[in-house]
């Protein structure tokens, strides 16, 4: 029976091949698999039914921004732990495992940046660190991205995800609506546009304040968007809520978010909407 056995140089019968982890990726709704380095080239859309995965602000650099243009600004900002809060561990400690697990200091990262030559101010979370929750820090970078845009006579883009704010810091976090909200309100007296891209999810205190304060509101395709969660809803107006009443979609047809854009297009509408407005920025 040896003329059964395979003879291939080099095979080994008793030596199994291990493939190598997070090669492949499974689409989250239609199940197809991808090729990981494909995926990332695609900006992380599914080339089968279009579905939008996750991705952290340097894609949303690399996909939006002019090469090489970003300039951070805002990194020593850091949390005074007003509360001394402890659940498990200290709060302090809880936020540097974050910082290490996810390369990223805090959940949104600010600078200014070019879209088309346009010098433009920049805010965008990040959900890999604590589902871009929002505290103290991030309320103040997101103010001085405005202020930055109203000293810079520069429009403001702020991509924005976020599960809300982040109640180890109790008020000083919900704080962070008004604050954000009172110099969107100076930056449209300045008559400076302000585009907010709502990316999956964007929900509770940040959509309640900056996310959905834009002149101009765009969200990526099924983007999860709202303030509270089903049940709270549907206690608080005793009604039955319709199905896909928190998806980007949804928000379309009632007027809240100007256009649903496919992420690989948002560069694209970016500049049609700078397009509309002079260019007020120090040519220098």
């Amino acid at each position: 029976m040896d003329w059964f056995k395979r003879r291939q140089p080099g095979w080994n019968p008793g030596e199994r091949r291990e493939v190598p982890r997070g090669l492949w990726i499974k689409c989250e709704r239609c199940d197809a698999i991808h090729y990981k380095a494909e995926l990332e080239r695609n900006f992380s859309v599914c080339s089968k039914c279009q579905f939008h995965f996750k991705i952290g602000y340097r894609k949303y650099i690399e996909l939006l921004t002019d090469p090489d243009s970003f300039q951070e600004y805002d990194t020593e900002l850091e949390t005074a732990d007003p509360l001394k809060f402890r659940e498990k561990e200290p709060y302090l400690e809880y936020l540097q495992k974050y910082r290490q697990r996810s390369g990223l200091h805090e959940a949104v990262v600010s600078g200014v940046a070019r879209i088309d030559n346009r010098l433009v101010s920049l805010s965008i979370q990040d959900g890999a660190f604590i589902a871009a929750s929002m505290g103290a820090v991030v309320g103040e970078k997101v103010t001085r991205s405005i202020k930055r845009a109203i000293e810079l006579r520069t429009p403001l883009i702020i991509v924005a995800t976020s599960g809300g704010a982040r109640m180890q810091e109790g008020i000083f976090s919900l704080m962070q609506m008004a604050k954000t909200s009172l110099w969107l309100t100076r930056l449209s007296e300045e008559r400076l546009p302000f585009v907010s891209i709502l990316t999956n999810p964007t929900l509770a205190g940040v959509m309640a304040s900056y996310a959905s304060l834009g002149d101009f509101t765009l969200s990526e395709p099924g983007a999860m968007l709202g303030f509270a969660g089903a049940r709270v809803i549907e206690q608080t107006i005793r009604a039955t809520l319709p199905d896909g009443f928190r998806s980007a979609e949804f928000f379309v047809e009632r007027g809240f978010v100007d256009q649903v854009v496919p992420r690989t297009q948002l560069r694209d509408a970016l500049i049609n909407i700078l397009d509309f407005f002079p260019d007020q920025s120090d040519p220098a």
